[in-house]
């Protein structure tokens, strides 16, 4: 049952109304009353006059504003390229001995790296990975030989974007924490990510029916686009 607060948060909002973020971002950051640092996050619809199961639109960006948050990261690869990966960062490193502990249940990482000649071996953990998010994409810059790079920008704020098989897309753009600076470079480079992707969906007109921005325990407010997607 929703609080009294939720509730009172909830009473004050015009539905028929929206606006731009920045408009919204100071309402957002008043209804963060709780202990903890929020995250502010963003939820879109697909136009609904698709069909949503022919969309499979998925990609990464990475976000000029930073994401607040500590990304573990495995690399499978050959021997020649475990110190590279070391030193960049990479949390868990190791090759067959890794795919090994991956197939007996082994997922704690958040991002999986993986060089092309691995990837081999690693394909036939489908099952184990894919519905966990975390089997490696060349499309997401996870299959690759330069895996100095692919650490580097799993580690300095970058996220994937997906849509579920309803057509919706959820990504947090940061934490309450966030100068509205940040927020907004975050949210204007998700804008333009996606009206990049639109061109590789089948949809004609508009990719973006609805768009909504909420904190994690406050409501939601209809937000209008900068631009048409």
């Amino acid at each position: 049952m929703p609080s009294k607060r939720y509730n009172k948060l909830l009473a004050s909002i015009d539905e028929s109304n929206f606006e731009t973020i920045e408009k919204l971002l100071p309402l957002i950051r008043k209804n963060c009353t709780s202990k903890f640092d929020e995250a502010i996050d963003l939820s879109f619809q697909i136009n609904n006059k698709q069909k949503k199961s022919e969309i499979n639109l998925r990609t990464v960006i990475n976000m000029p504003g930073g994401t607040g948050k500590k990304v573990k990261v495995a690399v499978v690869c050959e021997d020649s390229k475990s110190k590279d990966a070391k030193d960049s960062g990479a949390d868990i490193v190791g090759g067959d001995d890794l795919i090994e502990k991956i197939k007996g249940g082994y997922l704690d990482f958040e991002k999986l790296i993986c060089t092309p000649s691995m990837m081999i071996k690693l394909s036939k953990l489908g099952k184990v990975l894919g519905p966990k998010g975390l089997m490696p994409n060349p499309k997401l810059g996870t299959v690759t030989e330069d895996v100095k790079k692919a650490i580097k920008d799993s580690k300095s704020g970058q996220v994937e974007i997906r849509n579920d098989k309803d057509g919706n897309i959820g990504v947090s753009i940061g934490k309450k924490s966030f100068s509205d600076e940040n927020l907004v470079k975050n949210f204007n480079a998700i804008i333009e990510t996606l009206d990049k992707e639109k061109s590789n969906t089948p949809i004609k007109g508009d990719l973006i029916k609805s768009s909504f921005i909420t904190s994690t325990m406050g409501v939601s407010y209809k937000l209008k686009l900068n631009k048409k997607i």
